[in-house]
């Protein structure tokens, strides 16, 4: 994944097939591919005029060139009051 801001992301094609998916506070905004189901970006929580985007689903990118960093799922927060206890993650309310 790598950061993007607002202004920097133009989906040139194949907007119709993005599936939303929100959980926890609602603030990020994660999207997937409904053919494929491969995660595509999400619009930050931490930062929300920025983009976190999979580079490695980019035809003809070469993700060498900018700046990633591996995900883990697990330790994102778990914040609000209909989080279940087996969710893993920090459950910090100031995040």
């Amino acid at each position: 994944m790598t950061k993007v801001s607002e202004r920097e992301l133009h989906i040139t094609e194949g907007e119709e097939f993005l599936t939303l998916y929100q959980w926890n506070t609602g603030r990020a905004k994660h999207y997937f591919c409904s053919r494929c189901g491969i995660y595509t970006f999400h619009r930050k929580r931490a930062a929300p005029d920025h983009f976190g985007v999979n580079v490695y689903c980019l035809e003809g990118f070469d993700p060498s060139l900018v700046p990633t960093r591996k995900t883990a799922g697990a330790s994102m927060s778990v914040v609000g009051a209909e989080a279940r206890e087996e969710w893993v993650g920090p459950r910090d309310e100031g995040v």
